[in-house]
């Protein structure tokens, strides 16, 4: 196993747009602001080769250690980018305070909006206000848990290509094979999506898949200048090729919405019923329905996918971790098919993903905007001022997780969140407040679901070519994928 570490140092006058805050004073805007956007290049890397614990250390475009960062200039500290302020928070009360936040008023950025606008457009993850509040009405109750409970029948049958696609290579390889798993895994969580979601298959919706994740790639490849300059508007090479991209993926999402009508009760009928009603305006009903269908279509699968590639990377590097969990699921299962009843009592794999969430959020940082004056903790914050919670800091901090921070120890959620640290409201891996994740339930299902089976057919251990590079393209995900030595239990 090898270990890419990628920093990106202080570039000028970044020190000097770090203004440490105390818990009563205010965030101010000033004439002029300099320095690059932070977060968009975030990358987690680090490798403890002694003990074969992987840590994680946070780095940036404004500074290669948030930890770093924090203790030179305390846990609330305002900086620029370009000309728009940014106001840093890792303080336990202040996050508290916003991630309780339950005003419209404070809502997703507006320049992460611009960015992401050819992923996402103005669907459920981006919109604010009355906008966000209406389409979560729709879609929430589609992923409370009870509802999904009744998906696991369907989340089970989808597993078995990809475990039999597993099971051939090994049977080939004489026993043993060396298998990356993370592409297998988008498939399989891309599958689950479609058929729960939108009542088609993933061979059918595949062609979404592959184009988003190009989009997802060309969204995230650096370009300092289109924040600032609206780059974005121009016909680069680059643009156009999101535009084409953006237009294939509409057409394609329209083409499965129009198969869809009529068909069972699932996510894309709400989402149908809630265009037909006059609410949103008969010139943006086409977008409502492929603003949000995209949203789900990646989101839905994307972050789960990834969260299954680092538990079973983690599981592969601890095999006590691994065999603890196998037996409880031998145990748990006893032979019979998994549902949704065996799906609870699996405490170990529980924590086993709740760990791997805090190593690896899916979420760089939890990012607000306030679209009004707002105040916290004592913090006068004017409108229009970044709200940025580091969810690696958060997840990182020794204060708040004890001594082993660094190390891979499920032990610690043993008694759930509120027993694993001092200060539950800083485990953040869905998100925060009001806009928690909406699919967490059916997200949590689907990896005790494809992770319970896969250790009950296979053993594995880390493959000797694994490269430990986590990088952030939109979300926390491994470089260069995750290769497993693969055999059968």
């Amino acid at each position: 196993m090898t270990t890419r570490r990628k920093c990106s140092h202080i570039l000028s006058n970044g020190e000097r747009n770090m203004v440490p805050l105390n818990r009563t004073g205010s965030v101010r805007k000033p004439n002029s602001w300099s320095g690059p956007t932070p977060g968009e290049e975030a990358i987690l890397s680090g490798c403890k080769k002694d003990a074969h614990l992987l840590h994680v250390v946070s780095l940036g475009d404004l500074f290669y250690s948030k930890l770093e960062v924090k203790d030179t200039n305390g846990p609330i500290f305002s900086y620029s980018m370009g000309n728009v302020v940014a106001l840093h928070v890792s303080h336990p009360d202040l996050v508290k305070d916003i991630t309780l936040c339950g005003s419209l008023a404070l809502g997703k950025a507006t320049y992460l909006k611009k960015t992401h606008e050819p992923l996402f457009g103005q669907g459920i993850l981006k919109s604010n206000g009355e906008a966000w509040a209406y389409q979560r009405k729709i879609i929430a109750p589609e992923f409370f848990l009870e509802k999904v409970k009744g998906m696991v029948d369907l989340m089970v049958d989808c597993t078995f290509p990809l475990l039999n696609s597993w099971e051939s290579k090994i049977e080939r390889g004489k026993g043993i094979a060396d298998i990356k798993v993370d592409e297998d895994l988008r498939s399989y969580s891309a599958d689950v999506i479609s058929r729960a979601c939108f009542g088609s298959s993933y061979i059918k919706g595949k062609e979404i898949f592959l184009k988003l994740r190009v989009l997802q790639k060309a969204i995230c490849k650096p370009n300092m200048f289109v924040e600032i300059t609206g780059v974005r508007h121009i016909p680069t090479k680059r643009n156009r090729e999101m535009w084409r991209l953006n237009k294939e993926i509409r057409s394609l999402i329209l083409q499965v919405v129009k198969e869809g009508k009529g068909g069972d009760k699932n996510l894309l009928q709400a989402i149908l019923r809630s265009a037909s009603n006059g609410r949103i305006g008969p010139n943006t009903t086409d977008s409502f329905v492929v603003d949000n269908c995209k949203t789900i279509y990646f989101a839905g699968h994307e972050t789960t996918a990834v969260t299954a590639t680092w538990c079973l990377m983690l599981l592969g590097l601890h095999p006590e971790w691994q065999a603890r969990a196998r037996a409880e699921v031998a145990e748990v299962c006893d032979g019979r098919p998994t549902d949704a009843r065996s799906l609870q009592k699996m405490k170990i794999l529980t924590m086993v993903i709740q760990e791997a969430l805090r190593l690896y959020p899916p979420g760089a940082y939890v990012t607000r905007e306030t679209l009004q004056e707002m105040e916290f903790g004592g913090i006068h914050i004017p409108k229009g001022v970044n709200v940025y919670v580091p969810v690696s800091i958060l997840h990182h901090d020794p204060n708040i997780w004890g001594p082993d921070v660094h190390e891979f120890n499920p032990e610690r959620f043993a008694s759930g969140v509120h027993g694993a640290c001092q200060h539950p409201h800083m485990y953040v891996p869905f998100g925060a407040g009001t806009r928690t994740c909406l699919g967490q339930n059916f997200a949590m299902v689907e990896l005790k679901i494809i992770l319970s089976l896969v250790l009950s057919k296979f053993s594995f251990t880390l493959s000797p070519s694994y490269q430990h590079s986590p990088t952030l393209r939109l979300i926390v995900e491994p470089e260069f994928g995750v290769s497993l030595i693969m055999e059968k239990v």
